[in-house]
């Protein structure tokens, strides 16, 4: 990791993604009755656990869709931040920054395509999946190794990870010097 995603990555306190072409494969299955279903990564779901757990960071999803699919899977992960059905989503980052009072270096964003690129110009951190479109990855600040639906979320929620543990292991070892020269 550079040091200037290296510091980036350290202010961030909320990452918002894209769902279909991070969190899924862009795959869309159909049946005669409409789309039916969506193949999801376990990996992501384990990176936005480890997210909460050990980095202190809240996960949300950013999508265009509107879905009882998404709504399935953010309710399984426990995710708080659900925005379906959204078309200008650099709009919505502004309203989210005064809502939860945020700057917009404290959010994170992984996307995928055209859609996503304007917010991924405004926010503190972004990224795209390996297999983006050209669009998102001049934009992005890191392109992840995974493709999207197979892990590329948890790609870009290990670096944000890494990036606190260090400093929280940073401020632990200056805590304890500080104790010892007292």
């Amino acid at each position: 990791m550079t040091e200037k995603i290296y510091k980036k990555a350290k202010k961030i306190k909320l990452l918002l993604t894209d769902c279909d072409g991070v969190l899924t494969d862009t795959g869309v299955y159909y049946s005669p009755t409409g789309e039916e279903l969506k193949r999801f990564s376990i990996r992501d779901g384990m990176g936005v656990e480890r997210l909460r757990k050990f980095a202190n960071v809240e996960t949300g999803i950013v999508t265009g869709e509107d879905t009882p699919i998404v709504k399935n899977r953010a309710d399984k992960l426990k995710i708080n931040h659900l925005y379906m059905g959204i078309k200008n989503k650099a709009l919505l980052l502004y309203k989210l920054v005064e809502a939860e009072n945020l700057s917009p270096d404290e959010i994170a964003f992984i996307g995928d395509d055209t859609n996503d690129a304007e917010i991924m110009k405004i926010v503190g951190l972004s990224a795209s999946p390996n297999d983006a479109t050209q669009f998102a990855k001049d934009v992005a600040d890191v392109v992840v190794d995974s493709n999207g639906g197979y892990g590329a979320f948890r790609d870009f929620a290990e670096i944000i990870i890494k990036a606190k543990e260090e400093r929280d292991t940073h401020l632990r070892s200056v805590e304890t010097n500080t104790k010892i020269l007292q």
